[in-house]
């Protein structure tokens, strides 16, 4: 049978390689997005791209875009004054590559990071939601 003590000393140990291991987690996802920020196309866009988390060896990113949000959707919220554009219109086309440019270019950032082999692109339904709050607020609704 285990000491009382011996079984305190061995839940503490358990309890700071946890701590630490968390801490890593978010050291290295801070590393990550800092070298995001420190990319002067990626830093300069109006949606800044992030890592969301790290699970193994996988970089989860934000992104505009999902097979339920269209590119168009997205660039409308990213540039209001684009909404009253037609569709054909070729600042759609433009916005529509620099948006994919600028997304391949942070995830070529963070694939050059040791460790990350693979990106996955997560909707930003945080960001979407704090640009409708801000157009609620900004409109007087």
């Amino acid at each position: 049978m285990m000491s009382d003590r011996k079984q305190f000393a061995l839940v503490m140990v358990v309890a700071a390689l946890f701590v630490g291991w968390l801490g890593w987690r978010g050291f290295e996802i801070i590393s990550l997005n800092e070298r995001l920020k420190a990319d002067e196309k990626v830093a300069s866009y109006p949606y800044q791209h992030r890592v969301l988390r790290v699970e193994g060896s996988t970089a989860v990113m934000s992104s505009l875009r999902s097979h339920t949000t269209s590119t168009q959707e997205a660039l409308g919220t990213v540039f209001p004054n684009m909404r009253n554009l037609s569709d054909s219109h070729r600042s759609w086309q433009k916005a529509e590559r620099e948006l994919a440019h600028i997304q391949a270019r942070a995830g070529d950032i963070v694939l050059g990071a040791t460790g990350i082999n693979r990106i996955r692109w997560e909707l930003d339904e945080n960001w979407y939601h704090l640009q409708t709050m801000k157009s609620n607020y900004d409109t007087g609704l």
